[in-house]
């Protein structure tokens, strides 16, 4: 689960990491009496979890509180489009944050490196929006440090890391004492990345994290209770948030093809198998077992969110899942939805003959086995 730049930059504060003062706030009046209170010179930075807000237009800098607050009032309700999300995210709210004077700006991380099987700190002396750039054209430029499991990382591994990233001598202590903070704030949370980016370094010799990002494993959120609430709309895509709402298993990949399942291994061939045939899969979607007509149609919805999907594949092996509910599910949703594109539907197991009936004489192309139904929709699609 991602959490907002607000949520995460008040967890690094509790382990002691340096963050600029600031409140969320919902509308244009809160906004503009949170900047009052901050003294005027603030920053308003939308809070949506996509790359790219700066140069979206989300993050604005401002010398007094009432064009703050109109900024505030103006963007909040707006959809947010980047170059990493072009469908864009609605914007909810706003954190509204103290001025932050920055001399420069580093990049620190923490996170899992599944490789190695062991957690990574990572740091840079050129922090900043073009980060992604640096880590392609200069990758040298970015220090690397494995965390030993049973050891952790140690005060001199520590020393070598800021040295070997560049970090100015005068702000390499403090570097040391964030990055444990860090670390020990990831660890304790049960978080798999930690990122702040910019780390400024302030003209009167300070280290302070400017913008935050923190995900937590979805498997130890129950030991995180407070971020429930948000949790809804933790995705970075629009139609990912609001599979999270519904309680479904979904993954936009951005191809063309809506692929439909039950199983996350039978949906994993599939996505392999529409490879294969040429095609392109848009998505990852479990229906999960036992899943009811009522869910199948939900799920179908959701792949129609996506208005790139030219065709859907339905990948249906029943066990505690009926193919007779399914086949209801889909054609309902097919009717109500009035669907153009072309779907192809292989369906085997537990009632399979019976939802084979209930398709008869539909628009679903039938297909016997997966390898046939990725090449179908594949022709369908593309034809």
């Amino acid at each position: 689960m991602k959490l907002h730049e607000y949520q995460s930059k008040d967890l690094l504060a509790r382990y002691g990491v340096p963050v600029p003062a600031g409140e969320v706030a919902e509308n244009g009046a809160d906004a503009k009496a949170i900047a009052e209170k901050l003294g005027g010179k603030v920053v308003v930075k939308a809070q949506v979890l996509m790359g790219g807000r700066g140069k979206a237009g989300g993050v604005k800098l401002f010398d007094d509180a009432v064009s703050a607050g109109e900024f505030a009032q103006n963007l909040i309700g707006t959809t947010l489009k980047s170059i990493q999300n072009p469908a864009g995210m609605l914007v909810e709210r706003v954190l509204v944050a103290e001025l932050v004077d920055i001399a420069k700006e580093f990049y620190v991380a923490v996170l899992l490196d599944r490789a190695a099987q062991k957690h990574l700190v990572m740091i840079s002396a050129k922090g900043g929006m073009d980060i992604e750039e640096v880590a392609e054209t200069d990758p040298d430029a970015i220090a690397r440090c494995h965390i030993d499991p049973a050891w952790g990382i140690s005060d001199f591994q520590l020393r070598k890391l800021v040295a070997d990233a560049n970090i100015p001598v005068e702000a390499r202590s403090q570097m040391v004492s964030m990055i444990k903070s860090l670390v020990k704030a990831y660890l304790e949370s049960d978080a798999d990345m930690v990122e702040i980016n910019p780390c400024a370094w302030t003209p009167d010799g300070k280290l302070i994290a400017a913008d935050a990002k923190v995900a937590i494993d979805d498997n130890a959120l129950f030991r995180h209770k407070g971020y429930a609430a948000t949790a809804d709309d933790s995705a970075e895509d629009p139609i990912e948030a609001e599979a999270a709402r519904r309680g479904i298993a979904y993954v936009r990949l951005g191809g063309d093809i809506g692929i439909i399942g039950n199983g996350a291994g039978l949906v994993m061939c599939s996505l392999d198998e529409v490879s294969a045939a040429g095609g392109r899969p848009a998505d990852f979607l479990d229906v999960g077992g036992g899943a009811q007509a009522e869910r199948v149609k939900s799920c179908v919805e959701l792949v129609m969110m996506d208005e790139g999907v030219k065709g859907i594949l339905l990948n249906i092996f029943g066990g505690i899942t009926r193919c007779d509910e399914v086949a209801k599910g889909v054609l309902s949703a097919l009717d109500e939805l009035e669907v153009k594109i072309p779907v192809v539907a292989r369906i085997e197991g537990t009632a399979a003959e019976e939802g084979r009936k209930i398709l008869e004489g539909s628009r679903i192309v039938p297909a016997q086995t997966m390898q046939e139904a990725a090449e179908k929709i594949v022709q369908l699609s593309y034809a």
